[in-house]
């Protein structure tokens, strides 16, 4: 298939730029993925658009202050003095010293260069890969990089379609009420419209849940830079399924139960530790799953998701899932009808 197969118009102003006023307060849509017929309901509604025997699967990726600047120290040459942006995405080493980042205009950060950020800590890049143009880079410190460093030195991961500068509402909005485990680069967005509240109604329906953790990395988030998607390689993602969690799954499975997973990297956990029959082996492993029309679901039966972006990893998954007709036509509905897309947007149930 072609990467141009999955592009779609959306008006700019849809693009969302804030979260909505309060959380949970948001535009759900729902799409038969068997017809394609779509209907419109608010996110108040989901709990009664859910079978009650379901068993709805949540990531609880915390995410981390990934986002840092670092000023560049004088050089041989005595050139220095220019700030740098870096997203932090892997740690490379035990000692928490040396990291995988992603590097913000990397073609002027060379091996050898080194950065002081706010703490006063060093940084110098020691590697950088092979691929011409590539944006990655590795930088060892003079110290670990635990919560507190990316407390004092970091910034929200907002992604790069928000259009200004994180501030503190996002330290609360972009992330998800249930967050735990530290270690996301950017959010498992589609968990930011459920609230308290509405866990407190799905419990009355009886919808029981899981949670599983995959850190969100470049697999999710790394645009496709090839025509023929089929020849696009997804970076590896961390994921964690608990045992206690992994046969609370599996239990579901044996009775029949249809699984719904909440977010794109809920359904990238689920599949990973699937076998051929949808029952999920518990414990920690790494993916780098790609899923895209063609693809056949093992352990997912419904999902929970937001709207993404034209030509995306993420807008594959879900074609695959429901159809990519299917997904282009609740698109261009959701256009019409003016939803709001991407990480602070509307959400969608695809049953």
């Amino acid at each position: 298939m072609k990467l141009s197969d999955f592009y779609f118009d959306l008006p700019e102003e849809l693009i969302a730029q804030k979260p909505s006023g309060v959380r949970g307060e948001d535009k759900l849509m729902f799409l038969d993925k068997e017809s394609g017929e779509v209907k419109h309901f608010m996110m108040k509604d989901l709990p009664d658009l859910i079978p009650p025997n379901a068993l709805m699967v949540f990531n609880n990726s915390k995410v981390r202050r990934s986002r840092c600047y670092g000023i560049k120290e004088a050089n041989e040459k005595g050139q220095g003095g220019r700030e740098q942006e870096f997203m932090f995405l892997l740690q490379m080493t035990p000692d928490l010293k040396t990291w995988h980042t992603m590097v913000k205009g990397a073609k002027k950060v060379k091996v050898g260069s080194r950065y002081r950020f706010n703490d006063g800590s060093v940084g110098e890049i020691i590697e950088h890969e092979n691929d011409v143009g590539s944006e990655f880079r590795t930088i060892r410190f003079d110290c670990p990089l635990d919560d507190d460093w990316f407390s004092r030195n970091g910034h929200i991961p907002l992604p790069p379609y928000i259009k200004r500068e994180d501030d503190d509402t996002d330290s609360e909005r972009y992330q998800t009420v249930y967050a735990k485990e530290v270690g996301s680069s950017a959010c498992p967005t589609a968990g930011l419209h459920f609230t308290e509240e509405m866990f407190r109604r799905l419990d009355e329906r009886g919808i029981e849940r899981a949670f599983v953790t995959l850190h969100v990395g470049l697999g999710t988030f790394l645009p496709v830079r090839v025509e023929n998607i089929e020849e696009h390689k997804m970076h590896e993602e961390i994921y964690t399924i608990p045992f206690d969690m992994a046969e609370k799954i599996n239990k579901a499975k044996r009775e029949g139960r249809p699984i719904l997973a909440v977010g794109t990297t809920s359904v990238r956990t689920l599949e990973s530790a699937s076998d051929e029959s949808g029952f999920v082996k518990g414990g920690s492993s790494a993916t780098s799953i790609f899923m895209y029309p063609g693809y056949k679901f093992k352990c997912v039966d419904m999902m929970f998701t937001n709207f993404h972006t034209p030509e995306s990893t993420l807008i594959m998954l879900v074609s695959a899932f429901a159809g990519r007709e299917h997904i282009l036509e609740a698109y261009r509905k959701a256009v019409e009808a003016k939803y709001r897309f991407f990480s602070y947007g509307d959400a969608m149930l695809i049953k």
